[in-house]
């Protein structure tokens, strides 16, 4: 069974740690408590749309991307049928890669005429 809390997690702690931001200043910038992050990264608390909005304006990462990242992870876990989820130990979870290999996505084009206009 793949935990979408624990995916969610993984990226959004993958993508702090390549900033090189503490759990402090990005808790700080969300506005959220320290421990109630630290919850979210570690795939044992749910977080809210608006909760997952704070923390992606305080990484400086689109929320869109984030859900991207985590639908990767989502797709490759149920093509491998491999469990995600917390009881399994670090080494045997699947790894998330720094990007998607593929085409790079440039939007969708109704939306950029919409931003355009």
């Amino acid at each position: 069974m793949v935990l979408l809390r624990q995916l969610l997690g993984d990226v959004l702690r993958r993508l702090r740690v390549r900033q090189g931001r503490t759990l402090r200043e990005v808790s700080t910038l969300a506005r959220v408590s320290l421990g109630y992050l630290s919850e979210v990264e570690r795939g044992q608390k749910e977080a809210s749309s608006e909760l997952l909005a704070s923390i992606c304006g305080a990484l400086g990462v689109p929320l869109s991307q984030v859900l991207r990242e985590v639908s990767d992870q989502f797709a490759l876990a149920e093509l491998q049928h491999a469990p995600v989820m917390a009881e399994v130990p670090e080494r045997e979870r699947l790894p998330i890669p720094d990007a998607v290999p593929g085409p790079e996505f440039d939007g969708f084009p109704e939306v950029k005429d919409m931003v355009a206009a």
